[in-house]
């Protein structure tokens, strides 16, 4: 089948692309470095011509509020109705666990929007909810500093390398349309206040840290299980100690 990768070129749609290739499936990957702007609807009709799957796993380049829903909301819509002219058969967006459920958060805001045009758009879909990408441990980091202090809540966390989203991603594109979510997250159940700054000291960066009830995640505030999947969950299989050892 013919399946577009919307994102293609980037850290998990270059994976899903090569994946799909790889078990026989023409994967062709959208993204501006191909021609394709899902925000000014530019390449859209022509790379969906044909196609009977399309995988969204882009990404705002700006995580600002406004940005971000501008980002999600835009190119959401023009992508739905590029694939009705189309007639595409199969939707699957990656978003993230927790969505729905922090509106505090104006990135979860937006992929909650994302979502809800996914829902109501006609078209069969699949939404995959994953869990933190052990390749962000440092941004998260970065974006938990308060006055040059690693800031972090003492709840569980349960991250998951790109690879296993990939190949989950990747058999969810090939399979029936869903039309619901299915959660994805890494092996091991951790907590963040632990994980994050082992993680980092692994590499020399040690950082002071302050363990905080109050600490916020991208603008919202945590419960203990805001940040992990339910008992539904699939599970990856390569567990960080494993990831760290790879080859950059």
């Amino acid at each position: 089948m013919k399946v577009v990768v919307i994102g293609g070129t980037g850290l998990i749609g270059s994976k899903v692309t090569e994946l799909l290739n790889a078990h026989g499936h023409e994967a062709v990957p959208a993204a501006p470095q191909t021609g394709v702007n899902t925000l000014t609807g530019e390449g859209l009709d022509d790379v969906l011509t044909g196609a009977d799957v399309v995988v969204d796993v882009s990404n705002s380049p700006s995580f600002a509020d406004d940005d971000v829903m501008a980002f999600f909301v835009t190119a959401t819509t023009n992508i739905l109705a590029a694939e009705r002219k189309a007639g595409v058969k199969h939707h699957v967006a990656l978003s993230v666990v927790g969505t729905g459920t922090l509106p505090d958060s104006g990135y979860l805001r937006a992929k909650a929007a994302q979502e809800d045009l996914i829902k109501g758009s006609g078209v069969p879909y699949s939404i995959v909810h994953a869990t933190q990408f052990f390749e962000f441990t440092r941004a998260i980091a970065d974006g938990s500093m308060v006055d040059g202090k690693l800031h972090l809540a003492p709840v569980h966390y349960q991250p998951i390398a790109s690879d296993d989203v990939a190949s989950a991603v990747s058999h969810v594109a090939v399979g029936a349309p869903l039309q619901g979510v299915k959660e994805i997250g890494g092996p091991e159940r951790v907590r963040m206040d632990e994980f994050i700054p082992a993680a980092l000291a692994r590499s020399g960066d040690t950082r002071d840290v302050v363990v905080d009830e109050h600490a916020t995640y991208f603008g919202t505030e945590l419960a203990d299980d805001s940040l992990v999947p339910g008992p539904d969950a699939e599970l990856g299989s390569i567990t960080y100690e494993a990831w760290a050892k790879e080859p950059a």
